[in-house]
């Protein structure tokens, strides 16, 4: 967290940077001197947006920075600049036309991060100085964006499910969490099916991992993600491209472990339960096959109509289990189909909930922490796309239409009715860089849950 740092009052170390746009360029070159002027119209800067020019006193030192910005979108606004301005400590003048500071300053620190387990940071980021009040809104978002980021980017060769169990027992140990796991064969003395059958060829034992915090007299919240630590497909292998990243199937158990720590860390009023169903679903002669079927932890038998359609199948058993509580919600996240990338692209994540108030203020809580979802339907009549000739349900089905929805009524079906359930169907990843959200794994909708959860336990 050292990119962003407290702004002592009276300090005059940090460099002014100010925001502007085409529309006010002209009153803030008015503020400039002759010299700067002149330098500005050399380099043709018209403070278009994503760009900026470096401002010098009368004895050529660096006093301030104009960056062009769209006003609109505060959170793009700076995430370039800490890999590309010179490494020193800066803060935003009180002139620039940027009104949300605070997502200014998220953007920043968001666009500093860099993977470095495999190599060395390129060069160290510019730092931005902001109020210390600023300070203790975003320093836990920031830290639990890193986590997701560098749980999804580090390879399956060092983030198998056990690797994934370690992360939820620091996590218990930093805020005094219970933790406990189901591994190999224990799932099935446990009742936990699904989540063995996919894990089971695998030469690294699936294993179901729960975290339990808080007082008992609070409401229950349980917390799930998907942990498939790598895909390939099983028997319905994925082809080369499809596999090609599929080290970040794992994205939903990320999500879930850094928001568990954003509740412990604000110490919100509820009985916390995180479930980690972590596997691998590899190719094995022990390998789940396609037409077996499976009797779930509810009870409910499950044809295997494609082994390809696995996350639904680790996160069945978990909600049933978390069902059997009486929470006073459950939340799920899974980067769960293709079907939903299709539909609403990289940056959206899918929304389904059982609830229309429930799903309402997720969605206005997204919008106003600038990290949007978008709800697509639970339509029922869908369910019979799920049909099988000789179990309860099949896990999916031949017709490719509507995959998101499909799969989101697969998990429906192991939710208690009395239950509120939000599913997120999250890609949990950025494709290439852009300011403030750089190449490799992303956290899409953690804030938009988080800061839903503080308004519905915290006020």
């Amino acid at each position: 967290m050292s990119v962003l740092i407290e702004r002592k009052a009276g300090e005059r170390q940090s460099i002014a940077i100010e925001t502007t746009d085409p529309s006010r360029f002209a009153a803030t070159k008015r503020r400039l001197t002759a010299a700067q002027r002149r330098w500005l119209a050399d380099c043709a800067f018209e403070a278009a947006p994503g760009t900026f020019a470096l401002l010098a006193d009368e004895g050529g030192k660096l006093v301030r920075v104009l960056v062009g910005v769209d006003a609109s979108d505060a959170l793009s606004a700076l995430g370039a600049l800490p890999r590309v301005l010179p490494e020193a400590t800066y803060h935003l003048a009180d002139e620039g036309v940027l009104k949300d500071t605070l997502q200014a300053a998220l953007g920043w620190a968001l666009g500093a991060y860099e993977f470095t387990r495999y190599r060395k940071a390129r060069r160290a980021p510019a730092k931005l100085a902001i109020a210390a009040a600023d300070l203790h809104v975003l320093a836990p978002l920031v830290e639990a964006t890193t986590l997701v980021r560098d749980l999804v980017n580090t390879p399956t060769e060092d983030m198998g499910p056990k690797q994934l169990a370690e992360a939820v027992k620091q996590l218990g140990k930093a805020h005094r969490g219970k933790v406990r796991e189901w591994v190999g064969d224990e799932l099935l003395e446990a009742n936990f099916p699904t989540i063995h059958a996919v894990g089971r060829a695998s030469h690294r034992s699936p294993r179901l991992i729960e975290l339990n915090w808080g007082k008992a007299s609070d409401p229950k919240l349980a917390v799930i993600g998907k942990g498939v630590c790598f895909d390939t497909g099983g028997l319905d292998l994925k082809p080369t491209d499809g596999m090609r990243w599929m080290k970040k199937d794992m994205g939903g158990a990320a999500h879930a472990i850094a928001l568990a720590g954003l509740i412990m860390q604000a110490r919100l009023p509820v009985r916390l339960q995180l479930l980690i169903p972590a596997v691998e679903n590899a190719v094995s002669g022990a390998a789940m096959r396609p037409g077996e079927v499976i009797t779930t932890r509810a009870g409910i038998t499950v044809e295997v109509d494609n082994t390809d359609a696995e996350g639904r199948l680790v996160l069945c058993d978990a909600i049933t289990y978390a069902g059997e509580q009486q929470p006073d919600l459950i939340v799920d996240f899974a980067t769960l189909t293709g079907a939903a990338r299709i539909a609403l692209g990289p940056d959206l994540p899918a929304l389904f909930a059982n609830r229309d108030d429930v799903a309402d203020r997720v969605l206005a809580a997204g919008r106003a922490a600038n990290d949007p979802l978008w709800r697509l339907p639970l339509w029922r009549p869908y369910r019979k796309m799920l049909e099988s000739y000789l179990a309860d349900m099949a896990n999916s089905g031949a017709s490719r239409h509507a995959g998101a929805i499909t799969a989101a009524l697969y998990l429906e079906r192991f939710v208690p009715e009395t239950t509120p359930w939000l599913h997120l169907d999250t890609y949990a990843w950025n494709d290439a860089d852009r300011p403030g959200r750089p190449r490799g794994g992303e956290a899409l909708g953690l804030r938009a849950f988080f800061a839903f959860l503080q308004q519905r336990y915290a006020g």
